[in-house]
């Protein structure tokens, strides 16, 4: 008989899978499977189409998110990753999806309309101040960063300083090959995550192998 076991606040383990109870039952996002367990329907997620699904699954410790938690999320794209992220903090929180691309928001914004908890914004991710006006009044609690830009660790702090709280929690998905070719990912890992630490207590580096290769997921808090 199944089980949902609790990994993380609104995360649990079903089988040999992670999953998040649906805010939305009866509808998946992104194909994924639905299971019913003692009554309550969850979301299956799937580690290969998510870098914070991939960190779960690689044994992320501090996953500072929970019901009612402000997000803001930098590379939304189509809504896969927010998607469980809006299962977790609930009808009482709310994730800001910041994507440049017209194409992803478009499909992004359908999801949006059927969840009231994210708010989707088109916009530049290196250019924080350009969407000030929707983050108004709002205390960000996590910021999550899965952005293919050279410079992802500067759109990172830029975003951090703009909007994170003092001691909030930052993710970043640094992706090797979109900042340098040549050099082996281990030491892009290493470059990118020093530049973080005048700024953040850096708690875990996690290798997304074998979901997401030459990908690593940075956890940081906020001085």
């Amino acid at each position: 008989m199944l089980a949902a076991k609790k990994i993380h606040e609104g995360i649990f383990e079903i089988g040999q899978g992670i999953a998040t109870l649906n805010l939305t039952p009866g509808e998946n996002v992104y194909g994924e499977e639905l299971v019913n367990v003692e009554g309550k329907e969850y979301r299956m997620w799937n580690p290969f189409r998510s870098k914070v699904g991939a960190a779960v699954k690689k044994g992320i410790t501090e996953l500072k998110i929970g019901h009612g938690s402000k997000v803001l999320y930098l590379g939304a794209a189509e809504g896969t990753t927010i998607s469980h992220i809006s299962d977790i903090v609930g009808q009482e929180g709310v994730i800001f999806g910041v994507d440049i691309s017209a194409r992803s928001m478009r499909k992004f914004i359908y999801l949006c309309e059927k969840r009231p908890n994210i708010v989707p914004i088109l916009a530049d991710a290196s250019q924080p101040m350009t969407y000030k006006e929707h983050m108004a009044n709002f205390s960000i609690d996590a910021l999550f960063q899965d952005v293919s830009q050279r410079n992802q660790a500067e759109i990172f702090l830029k975003n951090s300083r703009a909007y994170l709280k003092r001691e909030g929690y930052g993710y970043l998905a640094i992706k090797a090959r979109s900042i340098n070719s040549s050099d082996s990912a281990e030491k892009i890992f290493r470059e990118e995550t020093k530049k973080l630490e005048n700024e953040f207590e850096i708690i875990q580096e996690i290798s997304l192998e074998p979901f997401e290769k030459e990908h690593a997921m940075v956890v940081g808090k906020r001085k």
